[in-house]
């Protein structure tokens, strides 16, 4: 039992369990523990935010500790401190009466400190006859000592945070700045796409940042700020492929004029497999460069999908592939516009843009005719899925949040 080790606060200030409770763990401190005062108090003051106290508080403190004759806490030797207000408040930098009680009291409540105080409210020290302090009443070091690993792992947090909010702002900065960039050249120099749309987004992201952003808010607009960029090299590196074969083509067709300059038959060849056939390689190219997103990304921006899936959820590309043929029948959207889609796009893309169609499905008139034409969009690099998605994952990811 230890019932010497426990006080109550002198005057109207309350007892609490949670003071009872960490007496009892300055007690339990193991015979010998020491640490050094000055590395607490740095741990204690880069934990500040997470034991909730100010920097004025963190003055009282180191005022505190300046009392403590020794440079290490020591589960040997006495903690207590004993000084008078006016002696506080000068090492505090003169810091006012009202506002040291304030801040000696936060100092308590994050379990920094103990009171221990005598009978009368006084801080005083009572000595041997040969000058050992044989019993003192005032503010109680202990708990910094009973504390020293968890403030260090407090501190190491802090510090870990911190390092990741500076990585993840940078990041957004770079990739804000690249997007503005890329926008600005493909407009300029009359790139295919609707640019005009993916600026609009760009500005709307921009406006979205917090004047004091936190890490999640960070988090979340690089990711939507990524999704665009790459976006935006997705439609430039459809456009180039799609420049380039244009490129080989003509090339190739004025190889085949003047070669073989002597023969008097004109070269016409019947099939592709017959020399000097044409090799129509460009849908296979766009094929090739087309991106998938991630399935959670299109999940999240179309919810509504997910209820065609077996058991009413979709774990897969498959099980999206195959709710999104029940929602093109359901729609009345022909199964040939939507094979001109899977060529076109890809499946995956395909029945992403089904899934897309059935969010909006109130406001479109012909769900087929729609697919039809985002779909020839598409044959022309003047498509992609990412503006769409982002709009809807905007829209219901924050309702999402919303209703979280």
């Amino acid at each position: 039992m230890q019932i010497g080790n426990v006080t109550t606060p002198f005057g109207r200030r309350p007892m609490t369990l949670a003071l009872v409770k960490r007496q009892f763990a300055t007690a339990e401190i193991g015979s010998g523990k020491t640490a050094d005062k000055w590395k607490v108090f740095r741990d204690a003051s880069e934990a500040r935010a997470l034991l909730g106290i100010q920097d004025r508080a963190l003055a009282v403190l180191d005022a505190l500790l300046t009392f403590y004759p020794e440079s290490e806490l020591s589960q040997d030797r006495a903690m207590i401190v004993f000084p008078s207000n006016a002696q506080l408040s000068v090492r505090a930098h003169g810091i006012t009466g009202t506002t040291l009680r304030r801040h000696l009291s936060a100092l308590v409540d994050a379990g920094l400190i103990i009171r221990k105080d005598s009978a009368n409210g006084k801080r005083y020290a009572r000595k041997d006859r040969s000058g050992e302090i044989e019993d003192a009443y005032g503010f109680d070091l202990s708990p910094l000592l009973a504390r020293a690993e968890e403030l260090a792992l407090m501190a190491q947090q802090v510090a870990s945070e911190r390092a990741r909010f500076r990585r993840v702002k940078e990041t957004l900065s770079i990739c804000r700045r690249d997007v503005r960039k890329l926008i600005s050249a493909a407009m300029e120099e009359g790139a295919s796409g609707d640019w005009g749309m993916i600026e609009f987004m760009y500005v709307d992201l921009v406006g979205r940042i917090p004047r004091t952003p936190v890490i999640g808010d960070l988090e979340a607009l690089l990711e939507e700020m990524e999704m665009l960029q790459s976006e935006i090299l997705n439609l430039l590196e459809i456009q180039f492929n799609s420049e380039k074969m244009d490129t080989n083509d003509v090339h190739f067709d004025r190889h085949i004029q003047n070669s073989n300059t002597e023969s008097i038959y004109e070269l016409e060849p019947s099939s592709r497999n017959e020399q000097g056939a044409k090799f129509e390689a460009e849908p296979l190219t766009r094929r090739e460069s087309i991106k998938v997103y991630q399935l959670g990304m299109v999940l999240q921006a179309c919810p509504q999908i997910a209820m065609y899936g077996p058991g009413g959820a979709i774990s897969s590309w498959r099980e999206l592939m195959s709710a999104a043929v029940v929602v093109r029948s359901m729609l009345g959207v022909s199964p040939s516009a939507y094979e001109d889609a899977c060529e076109a796009m890809g499946p995956e893309n395909a029945a992403a843009t089904m899934a897309c169609i059935l969010e909006k499905a109130g406001h479109i008139n012909s769900a087929g005719g729609y697919l039809r034409d985002l779909t020839a969009r598409a044959r022309r690099g003047e498509f992609s899925l990412g503006p769409m998605l982002m709009a809807l994952l905007r829209v219901n990811g924050d309702a999402g949040r919303k209703a979280g």
